[in-house]
């Protein structure tokens, strides 16, 4: 039996069957669910209606996502599944899925700021910064340059939810491509009311 999509073995609204009008048709083909894991990159291609191509993301282990209030998208590594709304056995076999709550890798964004801003960003307390570090935080600016950043430091401010996931060096993240179907594992960081709610659901998750 293949899967189809096909409306014929479903019932009426009525509750009635569905006389069998024709047998199965390719337009209605269903193909098995690609279960994509983290691990290295595994892609494979699957050739569609009209001649198009599907990539099926077997393994992925690195995305491009976006930091929405800063405006700025790196590419960094996806450590973990943390959350899924509709399926906890998604979470528990670590499958990624368009709208699966993931940790990520907080370096590359961290890079970013300290570079934009010229500011350290959430170092544990009582660390101190290495030598590389400091000169590139406190190098010698021309005076317009050193305007640029001052004007910029204005508008630094990073929400402190944001900061203590900073520290820890993982962020939490939403997919939002769909991994199975174009072959990447994109999304967006979590900020705001949205991260709230998901970290009320995921400790209300641990705490059972």
């Amino acid at each position: 039996m293949g899967i189809s999509r096909d409306k014929w073995h479903k019932r009426r609204k009525t509750g009635g069957r569905m006389a069998q009008v024709r047998k199965k048709r390719k337009f209605e083909l269903g193909r098995p669910a690609a279960s994509t894991k983290i691990g290295a990159r595994r892609i494979h291609t699957i050739r569609t209606r009209g001649g198009n191509k599907k990539y099926r993301a077997m393994r992925l282990d690195t995305g491009n996502f976006s930091w929405g209030s800063e405006g700025v998208s790196r590419k960094t590594r996806v450590l973990d599944v943390v959350y899924n709304a509709s399926n906890n056995e998604l979470v528990r076999t670590k499958t990624l899925v368009k709208n699966a709550i993931v940790v990520i890798d907080a370096v590359p964004f961290r890079n970013w700021y300290e570079a934009h801003y010229s500011l350290p960003l959430s170092r544990k307390k009582g660390a101190k910064l290495t030598a590389e570090e400091e000169a590139r935080l406190n190098k010698k600016r021309s005076k317009k340059a050193q305007r640029k950043y001052d004007t910029r430091k204005k508008t630094s401010k990073v929400e402190p939810s944001l900061e203590e996931q900073f520290a820890s060096g993982r962020l939490l993240a939403c997919v939002s491509s769909r991994p199975g179907q174009c072959g990447r594992c994109d999304g967006y960081i979590l900020e705001g009311k949205e991260l709230e709610f998901y970290n009320r659901k995921i400790k209300a998750k641990k705490g059972k």
